[in-house]
């Protein structure tokens, strides 16, 4: 229940500062760095950077930002599942 409410939490979270970058884009207003992007992401925040993807359609198109995002995706399930091992 506890790690549910982490993801969810931290999910949201990164999906606002997406929100927040794409509205900063479309008013070419100061951005929000892809590193904080992905930090959240690796931080159990990557839900929520995935549903922002597809939703706002940011971010989505870059293939470097891509690559670097499904990475982080793939450390952190790793260690989720390190974590929960027995």
């Amino acid at each position: 229940m506890l790690l549910a409410a982490l993801y969810a939490a931290a999910s949201l979270i990164c999906f606002i500062t997406y929100w927040v970058d794409k509205r900063a884009a479309i008013r070419q207003q100061r951005r929000t760095s892809e590193r904080t992007l992905l930090l959240l992401g690796l931080a159990c925040g990557w839900p929520g950077g995935l549903l922002a993807q597809s939703w706002l359609r940011h971010k989505s198109s870059k293939t470097s930002f891509q690559i670097k995002f499904w990475l982080t995706v793939a450390v952190n399930v790793g260690l989720l599942v390190l974590l929960l091992q027995p």
